[in-house]
């Protein structure tokens, strides 16, 4: 009798986790629809919400967070590495100068994760037949590769590149 009150508990907590996640899930793909005004790509956000969950409970974010401040390093390949980021980030450029490479990594060993911080710059916008360029940034762009040190000195490989996050700045 005592196991079956504990399995009826049990079922009814895991009910209501499972309805709270549906309800969640709702709610993100209507907020979704009201802002961009377009039918939600499901796959695409269930995705991404599973990518977040997983780096945030991954050993490698728990130990960055809880062993060292990252070490500024330096790269050979700053120039393709700034493209890569413009092509998969979606912006009009990328400034190479302004690009910020840290690890968390050892630098003794020859393969390295490096996180890459750069400004990017958004579409120029045409207002009565001129085209005004501006020379603020509009978007902070953080990505994540792999990189290993060749003869020309730390390089990063474009193949490896991912966007982490691109930040809106105003």
């Amino acid at each position: 009798m005592i196991v079956i009150k504990m399995a009826n508990n049990v079922v009814k907590i895991i009910l209501v986790v499972v309805l709270f996640i549906i309800f969640f899930e709702i709610g993100l793909f209507s907020s979704y629809t009201i802002v961009t005004s377009e039918a939600p790509n499901i796959h695409g956000l269930i995705d991404m919400q599973v990518n977040k969950i997983k780096g945030i409970i991954s050993p490698q974010s728990i130990n960055d967070a809880l062993v060292k401040d990252a070490t500024p390093v330096n790269i050979s390949n700053k120039k393709d590495v700034a493209m890569k980021m413009e092509e998969l980030s979606k912006v009009d450029g990328i400034s190479y100068d302004s690009m910020n490479i840290t690890t968390h990594d050892d630098t003794d060993e020859k393969n390295l994760t490096v996180t890459i911080e750069a400004l990017g710059y958004e579409s120029p916008n045409s207002t009565s037949g001129q085209i005004v360029i501006s020379k603020d940034p509009s978007y902070k762009v953080i990505a994540r590769a792999a990189a290993q040190y060749k003869d020309s000195g730390l390089t990063v490989d474009t193949e490896t590149l991912t966007i982490n996050s691109i930040l809106k700045l105003y």
